[in-house]
């Protein structure tokens, strides 16, 4: 018995967003590069703290830092393509999340890539822990919190 993570599929995701890859993120060897899957991670995890947690980036006194990000591969990729991102959050506490972003290939059912994105609170203006912002946590439970 293996040990090694295995795709999820569509059903393990409440909301997916649309992305479409870029020539450039493409490596050598004609498929997009693992770190090209980490910006689409923070893309879309900070695409649903503006759209559903009210985050103002720019502005907003508490803010999320990546603190911990990984990634498991199954299969390769290649531009062009339009992706589906599915988003769930793995844990909830205090002053952190654990998100789960599944990438999906044009009509798979189970993940290309499967990444989780830790992003820990903080106060701007101090650089300290902070509690996760009442609209992050409201929008974060309505997608489900584990």
């Amino acid at each position: 018995m293996s040990d090694r993570p295995r795709p999820a599929q569509t059903s393990d995701y409440a909301i997916f967003y649309s992305l479409e890859s870029r020539w450039a993120d493409n490596d050598i060897y004609g498929h997009i590069n693992n770190v090209a899957y980490y910006a689409y991670f923070d893309s879309v995890v900070n695409r649903f703290l503006i759209e559903h947690g009210g985050l103002n980036p720019a502005s907003d006194p508490v803010v999320g830092y990546v603190v911990h990000s990984s990634a498991d591969y199954f299969v390769p990729v290649s531009y062009p393509a339009t992706l589906r991102l599915g988003l769930r959050v793995l844990r909830m506490g205090e002053k952190s999340l654990t998100w789960e972003v599944g990438v999906f290939a044009p009509e798979a059912e189970q993940t290309c890539v499967t990444g989780t994105f830790t992003h820990a609170f903080v106060n701007r203006e101090i650089g300290q822990a902070a509690e996760i912002p009442p609209a992050i946590r409201a929008a974060v439970e309505a997608l489900g919190a584990r």
